[in-house]
């Protein structure tokens, strides 16, 4: 994490500290430099306020940084020099915020001294805090929390936690911030925690940067905890949540990373790159060839410099994001962006099948032994059973019917569907809906095909533009196959999925664990049609998609998202979370982190399918527990 490099040549004057008064008054999100190299945060009024004073008389590094993602913080020079100031600061914005809610919790937070480091053979001492608080004034239920919470920072070393009530809760060699009749004048509460300075190398006194982000996360969460406790306990609010009481603004660290990355991620994209333009004339020639040759596939001219791309991911400053939450998703999106652009410059040669796995993953155990069952359990139809057909410019003119739909909800909705050349099938790209010219749906799948592609994952796109950050459209890291689990729900919930749809999402996962084992075109193809009974064209296309490009295992994500789906929605999980845009299960406790943050809010598009009620009590008997597999197995969909 970089330092915060704040100019020290900020002068404070009454006037600025009422100038701040009205700022925080307003609303407004009060964020300015200190004397003394320090910094003022509050995005908004609340009922507590976070304080570090940077000691003069030891090397402290990275502990002001532990307050960075609150929403409410004070970092300051411990120097005599400034105490007046500070006083005077944190008196008057005491006096906002307790006439808007009754009371504050004032924390002040400092690092015990190094540890020596251990030998070898000596297991490391307890992670130690400490907790000094008044014995009569702070609520016993907020220590209670926060010593509860605290246990959750070190989760590799058991912690150590000792209260001290003292009338000192402050900082070792400072003056305190209030003196006990300013607290009892303003019902302000002071609250000192020390804490372990794990995130330092105990001989070098170096920030560890990986410790220190990871410490920041658990110990605001800790603390956040605490004040939801006190706030309950004093203060004129009653949050739902405690993680109400995080960050809602977006300062201009985030906007410029969040910008950044969103450039990089609309100037490719690896679907397209790794997808052939010749699929019809390939199978053709297969066919002609008696099914005894293996395909060219031809594709797209590489349009990207993928050396400059990267260069300019990595431009992308990240590492001045605060948050903690954020942080996090941004430097996943980091490095899932740069996998897929060596994927796409790999593409054709043997290191491509490697790195998609990276990106992607490889069938396991448990999706191979569920692919198994499916195939055994659900019989191929017979030739011609497959019912009408419903041709790719038919198709194409239902899809604009369904867009138009939404359209009633939002107006401005600006999808289109368009009818393609180089489109083998159907895909969603920036928010379109692609045609394959040569595309055909059966006439019983077309219900369920739109709400695969437009009720999830064009509806998502769009949502996810509403949101403030960008990833929410373009996808967070690994969203493909939350994305692809959605969508298979959603053909169960609207009545469309059926035996022959989850033979196919079957047969991908044989397919790709075949590709992973070394198969080539001819024993994928022969597999799929000569063990498990899938039809010419069927088998040429899903081979066709997990050699592409020299094997892409993104096909294995739909059954296995379908999984993680239902094991989400059976855990009592929210299904609307998964509609604010296009957000991965991995990230689900974020997603709902910044919903109750308010930085997040849902979408203006809602799954059309929601409005049978008969699809209500299919996501009702999920949610209870029932087992979908269970009725994909007695054939009972």
């Amino acid at each position: 994490m970089d330092p915060l490099n704040i100019d020290s040549d900020v002068l404070l004057a009454t006037d600025e500290i009422e100038q701040m008064v009205l700022t925080l008054k307003t609303g407004e999100l009060l964020r300015k430099k200190l004397p003394g190299g320090g910094r003022i945060h509050i995005d908004r009024p609340q009922p507590f306020l976070c304080v570090y004073r940077r000691p003069e008389t030891r090397p402290d590094k990275g502990t002001e940084q532990l307050l960075l993602g609150q929403a409410s913080y004070i970092l300051s020079s411990g120097s005599e020099e400034y105490r007046p100031l500070l006083k005077a600061l944190i008196t008057r914005l005491l006096d906002v915020i307790v006439e808007a809610y009754g009371a504050a919790l004032v924390l002040e937070l400092w690092s015990a001294p190094d540890e020596l480091p251990v030998t070898p053979d000596e297991a490391p001492a307890p992670a130690r805090f400490g907790i000094v608080a008044a014995r009569h004034g702070v609520p016993e239920a907020t220590i209670e929390s926060l010593e509860h919470s605290l246990i959750a920072t070190t989760r590799d070393r058991a912690p150590e936690i000792r209260i001290n009530y003292s009338s000192g809760a402050t900082s070792p060699g400072l003056p305190p911030l209030l003196s006990p009749e300013e607290e009892k004048q303003q019902n302000a509460y002071l609250v000192g925690l020390e804490v372990p300075p794990i995130y330092r190398d105990p001989e070098t006194e170096k920030v560890i940067p990986i410790e220190l982000r990871r410490f920041t996360g658990r110990l605001g969460r800790a603390l956040r905890q605490a004040f939801f406790t006190f706030v309950h306990a004093r203060a004129r609010y009653r949050p739902a949540h405690y993680e109400e009481l995080g960050q809602r603004a977006m300062t201009r660290a985030v906007s410029v990373a969040d910008k950044g990355l969103a450039e990089v991620g609309d100037s490719f994209d690896l679907l397209l790159h790794a997808t052939p333009v010749n699929t019809d004339a390939a199978y053709q020639q297969f066919v002609d060839a008696g099914c005894q040759a293996i395909p060219e596939f031809l594709y797209r001219p590489q349009t990207i410099d993928p050396g400059a791309l990267k260069l300019a991911l990595y431009k992308v400053p990240i590492e001045r994001i605060e948050d903690p939450a954020l942080y996090h998703l941004f430097a996943a999106q980091r490095d899932e962006f740069d996998r897929m652009i060596t994927m796409i410059a790999d593409r054709g040669t043997p290191h491509f099948l490697l790195e998609s796995q990276q990106v992607f993953g490889r069938p396991d155990e448990r999706l191979l032994a569920l692919a198994h069952r499916l195939l055994k359990t659900l019989q191929p139809e017979a030739h011609g059973n497959g019912g009408r057909m419903v041709s790719a410019k038919c198709f194409a003119g239902l899809a604009e019917r369904e867009l138009a739909h939404y359209r009633q909800d939002w107006p401005e909705l600006p999808a289109r569907v368009e009818l393609r050349s180089d489109v083998p099938g159907l895909m969603v790209s920036r928010g379109h809906f692609l045609v394959g010219n040569s595309a055909e749906v059966s006439e019983t799948r077309v219900s369920a095909t739109l709400h695969h592609e437009i009720g999830t994952h064009i509806l998502t796109y769009y949502n996810g533009l509403q949101q403030p950050l960008s990833q929410f459209h373009t996808g967070m890291p690994g969203y493909e196959q939350t994305q692809e689990g959605i969508a298979i729900v959603s053909e169960y919930l609207s009545g469309g999925l059926t035996k022959q749809r989850m033979r196919l999402l079957a047969g991908r996962v044989i397919a790709v664990d075949s590709v992973v084992e070394g198969a080539d075109f001819l024993e994928t193809f022969r597999l799929l049609q000569v063990a498990h009974g899938f039809g010419r064209r069927a088998a040429f296309i899903i081979a066709m998609r997990v050699h592409r490009g020299g094997g892409l295992t993104k096909d294995a994500v739909y059954l296995r998202g379908l999984l993680g789906i239902l094991d989400h929605l059976a855990k009592g999980h929210s299904f609307d979370d998964l509609m604010l845009g296009k957000v991965a299960l991995d990230h689900i406790e974020i997603v709902a982190e910044l919903r109750w943050r308010g930085v997040i809010s849902p979408g203006p598009l809602k799954p059309r399918y929601l409005e049978d009620p008969e699809a209500l009590k299919r996501l009702t008997a999920l949610r209870e527990g029932v087992d979908l597999l269970a009725l994909i197995d007695r054939g009972s969909l």
